[in-house]
């Protein structure tokens, strides 16, 4: 049964409001998490508390419990010389200091030319997330996976 300290291996496909399919691991292996660890939204994990291998759920995630709201202040576009010496591609993500010392991530949206489009907020800030869930297997983490709060499998996967 999934709880916490336990290794998920999900099969599963992601939706916004409009049905659109943002992400799914169809046609590809599923993703194992280390359940309690923060692996994946709080609202989908909280969602498979307590299901076992062969459950299919569907999980509504309100943006507070996904990839919370959007709170930046929007795309915005930096001279691509300000990131001087990196080869800068879309989905990279740099984390800055704002004004008061705080630190946030950049993500890059579009490279252009001379500059870069960065957003602050995720991509999916501020949406409502549709999940459609099967629990394939459930086992206990291995003490070096709970030391290091991830899987391992040989996948890196970063949601």
């Amino acid at each position: 049964m999934i709880s916490s300290n336990k290794v998920v291996t999900i099969h599963y496909t992601l939706r916004n409001d409009a049905g659109e399919v943002l992400d799914s691991s169809d046609g590809g292996a599923p993703l194992s998490y280390l359940h309690g660890a923060g692996n994946i939204v709080p609202g989908l994990e909280a969602q498979l508390e307590g299901k076992v291998a062969g459950d299919k759920l569907v999980a509504v995630v309100e943006p507070k419990d996904g990839y919370g709201e959007k709170s930046g202040p929007g795309a915005q576009s930096i001279p691509l010389s300000a990131f001087e010496g990196i080869e800068v591609k879309p989905g990279m993500t740099f984390v800055v200091e704002d004004d008061d010392g705080e630190q946030m991530p950049l993500r890059v949206m579009e490279v252009h030319a001379d500059h870069v489009i960065v957003d602050t907020d995720h991509p999916l800030a501020g949406e409502t997330l549709h999940f459609t869930v099967e629990v394939v297997e459930v086992r206990d983490a291995s003490a070096e996976e709970l030391l290091h709060g991830h899987v391992h499998d040989g996948h890196d996967h970063h949601h």
